[in-house]
């Protein structure tokens, strides 16, 4: 486990969280049990490294329609924020 800090989502990400019906708190629950997501190895590698070393911490979700979300936690663990690639 890890500190999230302050959750914020983007807009475009609580549209597109609503839209299919799903909950931010299923995508959070898997970001913080360390289910990275639609991430190659390097990347998990990469986080499960992070964790340790508090670096910043990705991962990325496919919704029900197939919209991708990413979820950041910042390196200082001051906030995690639900976003859409595109509003990066």
């Amino acid at each position: 486990m890890f500190e999230l800090g302050q959750l914020v989502a983007t807009p475009g990400a609580v549209d597109a969280i609503q839209r299919n019906q799903q909950t931010p708190l299923e995508f959070i629950q898997r970001h913080l049990n360390h289910d990275w997501g639609d991430l190659d190895d390097h990347d998990r590698h990469e986080n499960d490294y992070s964790v340790e070393h508090g670096r910043r911490i990705l991962s990325a979700y496919q919704l029900k329609d197939g919209t991708r979300i990413w979820i950041i936690t910042e390196a200082d663990r001051s906030s995690t924020t639900l976003l859409l690639p595109s509003e990066y």
